[in-house]
């Protein structure tokens, strides 16, 4: 056979396994749609048992873990800590009548305003049917302590660091810069106030005003919370430890941020003894990993966001320009 044939034809079978793996792809993505794909209702966690109960005994403890930067932006192949994973779970441990208490195990230190905010009142419409016992563990930060304010009871260890009651904003400006190499931004705005967090020109007064106001006012609203979930004057958390300071868990008891000190056994042992559930099962939810679920988030991945798998923890996480954070000043770089 001719060596021209004997290329094509290692072409035109290349071609064709290209087309079935396209095929099997497609084919998968259809079937994840219809039946795999996450729904507000259906979707289940599974359940990994960490200690099992006495014999004879049904009731259960549920356990959440709220970790790393909350953020309402699915990252990541399981999700992170969005608000809508962390519904769910709640969800499902509400729904489960052999569930007779939840711990939400935190570890974090903080995020995005509306995601602790909107994980807050989850936590806090909960507490309603079931207790929610909170175990802080080394990290439970500004937003991070925002969320545990919605729980019945909140534990912590004497080293976690938690605290940091205030709100932080930050933009770049490399209007100088810009100067230097002979760079400049021609921008056109509808009106004056359109890019005023715009890096590429010094901030006005006005501006600088305006943006204060705004963090101010969700600052005010943190406050508010805490003032009314810890039964504490809002002037004293003012002109006290609610000025950003983060503090330790021995320290936050003091102040009346937190119940009690203890580890996350303790934690457990509350909630058995809230939720009259001696010698109760104890797992924690775990997200189900499926094609379906890859499929999922691969389907939301377009030319400004993608799938990432990540295998080793980031070494750095920055804040994003315009948006409002819940966040300990040592993480605002």
């Amino acid at each position: 056979m001719p060596a021209s044939e004997k290329r094509f034809g290692c072409l035109g079978v290349f071609i064709v396994v290209l087309l079935c793996l396209s095929l099997l792809f497609n084919l998968a993505f259809i079937v994840g749609e219809v039946v795999g794909m996450p729904a507000a209702g259906s979707h289940k966690f599974r359940e990994v048992v960490l200690t099992q109960g006495s014999p004879n005994v049904s009731n259960r403890i549920a356990v959440i873990r709220l970790g790393g930067v909350i953020s309402s932006a699915e990252s990541g192949f399981l999700g992170g800590s969005t608000p809508q994973a962390i519904k769910l779970q709640f969800r499902q441990a509400l729904e489960d009548k052999t569930v007779r208490a939840i711990v939400l195990a935190i570890d974090s230190p903080g995020g995005e305003v509306t995601a602790s905010d909107e994980i807050y009142n989850v936590v806090r419409m909960a507490r309603e049917k079931k207790k929610v016992i909170v175990s802080m563990g080394s990290m439970a930060a500004s937003g991070g302590y925002y969320a545990a304010l919605g729980g019945s009871h909140i534990i912590a260890h004497d080293t976690t660091f938690t605290g940091s009651i205030g709100v932080i904003m930050q933009t770049l400006n490399y209007a100088d810069l810009f100067g230097k190499i002979g760079l400049q931004t021609v921008t056109f705005k509808s009106g004056k106030m359109k890019d005023m967090l715009s890096g590429s020109r010094p901030i006005t007064p006005e501006e600088q005003a305006y943006v204060q106001a705004l963090v101010m006012q969700t600052y005010g609203k943190f406050v508010g919370i805490v003032a009314n979930e810890r039964n504490l004057p809002e002037d004293g958390l003012r002109n006290g430890v609610a000025d950003g300071r983060v503090l330790s868990g021995r320290d936050a008891l003091d102040a009346k941020l937190i119940d009690g000190l203890g580890d996350f056994d303790a934690a457990v042992q509350k909630a058995m003894e809230l939720g009259s559930a001696t010698g109760a099962t104890v797992f924690e939810y775990q997200e189900q990993e499926s094609l379906s679920r890859f499929l999922h988030l691969a389907s939301k991945a377009d030319d400004t966001k993608r799938v990432e798998i990540n295998l080793a923890p980031q070494s750095s996480w920055r804040l994003q320009p315009g948006r409002l954070y819940l966040l300990p000043e040592i993480l605002a770089p």
